[in-house]
């Protein structure tokens, strides 16, 4: 009797086997973004293959964010690893080696054409290179490069999915080169909270001025803040807009000053919550772009 309930239970656990190794060969295809905005590229591309995590969530700001112990462990689990680079996680390299993580990282910008900006007087590279749709086509291959780098098994799949998402990103780019171009193109300058949108602007012909540089980390002074003002009344710059990363009331103490509307609220270096306007990079970008056509076109 005994030998019959061990050769069962060898039966069962048989039966199980082939799920536990599909289990957790399918854990151990892990990622871990570095941020919402990248995070969401990499699920287009990595689709069911791939679990997509992020360390800095919705409405985080990954210029100051401040890793936990969990992420160390999320890290060190991982199978890949996805950062933007150019200077916008300053704290990734220190949380992959505390880590031990040995997983390959990769780099979202590489190949993208860059841009410099000036902060407290010093250049420095302007890390927010998603704000431009054709930018956002070369994370995606970078993305799908380094997918199928890790998994060679896999490389069909992540060749198509990239090859879906492209054609939306296409459709995307036609959507906002329209809708930027039925703004007056004096109209096209309006007042952001942090410098995050170079990229947009030199993609699509607007002005963002901020009075505050490439990090959220660099207060403005009240020197700054007045210089804007008086910059919004002698330019008539007709809106300011808020940002979802960053803190409104200097936002709104320089609308009342200057007289400027307040135009709403852009995402810049986050999504949205799931349930919110901004949850993908696609309704990022359309959100965006109608925050300014109804601050701006029909003015």
């Amino acid at each position: 009797m005994q030998t019959r309930r061990s050769f069962t239970a060898s039966l069962s656990l048989l039966g199980l086997l082939p799920f536990a190794v599909s289990a957790q060969a399918q854990q151990a295809r892990s990622l871990v973004a570095s941020f919402s905005v990248l995070a969401d590229l990499c699920r287009n591309v990595g689709g069911d293959r791939i679990a997509v995590t992020s360390l800095v969530g919705p409405n985080g700001d990954a210029h100051v964010y401040q890793p936990s112990p969990a992420d160390g462990k999320s890290l060190a689990a991982a199978t890949l690893v996805a950062v933007n680079g150019l200077g916008l996680e300053g704290w990734m390299d220190r949380l992959i080696k505390a880590s031990g993580s040995k997983a390959p990282v990769i780099v979202a910008t590489k190949g993208i054409k860059l841009r410099q900006m000036v902060e407290d007087g010093h250049r420095k590279l302007d890390p927010h290179a998603w704000q431009s749709v054709d930018n956002a086509k070369i994370y995606v291959t970078n993305i799908e490069a380094g997918l199928a780098s890790a998994d060679p098994d896999g490389a069909s799949i992540y060749a198509a999915n990239a090859k879906a998402y492209q054609s939306k990103l296409d459709i995307l780019e036609a959507e906002v080169k329209t809708a930027i171009q039925a703004i007056p193109k004096d109209r096209r300058r309006i007042i952001t909270t942090h410098d995050a949108f170079g990229y947009f602007g030199a993609a699509y012909d607007f002005q963002f001025i901020a009075p505050q540089g490439v990090s959220t980390e660099a207060e403005p002074s009240a020197r700054d803040v007045a210089k804007i003002i008086r910059q919004i009344k002698a330019e008539k710059i007709p809106a300011v807009f808020l940002e979802n990363v960053t803190d409104a009331r200097m936002m709104q103490t320089i609308a009342r000053e200057s007289g400027a509307v307040i135009g709403g609220t852009l995402f810049s270096d986050a999504l949205s919550p799931p349930d919110g306007p901004a949850a993908t990079y696609l309704d990022m970008m359309r959100h965006n772009v109608k925050q300014l056509s109804k601050a701006l076109a029909g003015a």
